[in-house]
């Protein structure tokens, strides 16, 4: 695509701050595609939405990250977290484990405890089925369930699972142990699946399968996290029309709490390991166009892939920084290590921003958390009272 004219740009972003119509697609291709020397106006717009919306503020979630098996049945080009059975650094945590991070994460002032997981790896792999049998459950979401319930019960942690494809009976069942989770949508590009593109040999990653998953969660009114990833073999086009996809899920649902705008980073030992990283700019750009096109949505994107520059980020109209371990690191990126949040609070304010903590879930959100009788419910008000304090402490 060729650069656009700032003329256009400008019109554009205009457009997206005032009081007619939302951002249409042809007015976010134009944005995503625009010249370096008129991305400033872009950014200019998309800082000023955000500020309409979240004025002063930047937010995070203290979390643990509990990698509850990196076993998984999807080889996606760019992972370095899932393994096979019997390949160095396969595990699944133990009962004991997953508790032995959390309370070690509540001791440092944690509020989320963040399950990411191999999706159905009992279905490929018999020692995962064998695995499961010995822990005293069937499948791994039956395993996630009963973790989540766990962190509930002996932890004063929120429980966020990324567990991957779910049937309505799955969202509904980890729908009662945690009051948000999530599942990257990444793109709508379905020719990714095709051989020796991102997700040759992923069928889990399907756009369709993964939109009806996310479906299914605003049906049922889950507050969910999404978003898209950049740089994976993907069109400019291809970048809009999912975000397009998940601002329309939202429009008919109203349970997109948070979309991410995730960078794919090069690594050893991947299949894309060769494979050239978005710019700069793309994040920039992706990140306003997201943020014209959602002006009221959360929208996150991971310090940790962009350092050492991450707060230019804070210039493209995010409102905040996702999950931030002071324990744990980031088992999908592990070369690259958080934040500190000393760190992170400094480049916050020095970019005329407060970082403030949040929980798992949105406070716009927890209403209908709170409106449910039983120990979900009790936790969600114990963490959102534990916040409230540490802000009123600030």
């Amino acid at each position: 695509m060729s650069a656009i004219p700032l003329k256009s740009a400008t019109l554009s972003c205009k457009a997206a701050l005032g009081s007619g119509p939302a951002l249409t697609r042809d007015q976010a291709r134009e944005l995503i595609g625009v010249a370096d020397d008129d991305l400033p106006a872009v950014l200019s717009a998309a800082r000023e939405a955000k500020q309409r919306f979240r004025p002063g503020v930047i937010t995070y979630s203290r979390k643990v990250f509990l990698p509850l098996t990196n076993l998984c049945r999807d080889y996606c080009g760019y992972c370095t977290f899932r393994r096979d059975p019997g390949e160095p650094g396969a595990h699944t945590l133990t009962p004991d484990e997953v508790l032995e991070v959390a309370r070690r994460g509540q001791q440092l002032g944690c509020t989320e405890a963040l399950f990411s997981l191999g999706d159905k790896p009992e279905l490929l792999f018999s020692e995962m089925r064998e695995r499961l049998r010995h822990l005293g459950y069937k499948s791994t979401l039956q395993y996630l369930e009963a973790m989540c319930e766990l962190i509930l019960r002996e932890t004063n942690l929120l429980p966020h699972p990324n567990p991957g494809l779910l049937s309505a009976e799955w969202i509904r069942r980890l729908a009662a142990v945690s009051p948000s989770m999530g599942l990257m949508l990444e793109t709508t590009n379905a020719s990714l699946l095709k051989k020796n593109a991102a997700h040759d040999n992923a069928p889990d990653k399907l756009p369709a399968k993964r939109l009806k998953t996310i479906e299914e969660a605003g049906k049922q009114g889950v507050p969910f996290t999404t978003g898209l990833l950049i740089g994976i073999g993907e069109s400019l086009d291809d970048r809009v029309d999912t975000l397009l996809s998940i601002r329309e899920l939202h429009r008919r649902y109203g349970h997109i709490q948070e979309v991410i705008v995730q960078n794919f980073r090069a690594k050893p030992g991947i299949a894309m390991r060769d494979w050239p990283e978005p710019t700069r700019g793309e994040m920039l750009r992706t990140i306003a166009v997201a943020r014209l096109l959602m002006p009221e949505m959360n929208i996150q994107a991971p310090p940790n892939l962009s350092a050492p520059y991450y707060d230019d980020l804070l210039d493209a109209g995010i409102n905040d920084w996702g999950g931030i371990s002071p324990l744990t690191p980031d088992f999908i990126n592990p070369e690259k290590p958080w934040p500190h949040l000393e760190q992170l609070r400094l480049r916050t304010e020095a970019k005329g921003y407060q970082l403030r903590q949040r929980l798992p879930v949105y406070p716009e959100f927890m209403p209908s958390i709170l409106a449910r009788p039983g120990l979900l419910s009790e936790k969600t008000a114990l963490a959102a009272d534990h916040i409230d304090h540490i802000g009123r402490a600030a």
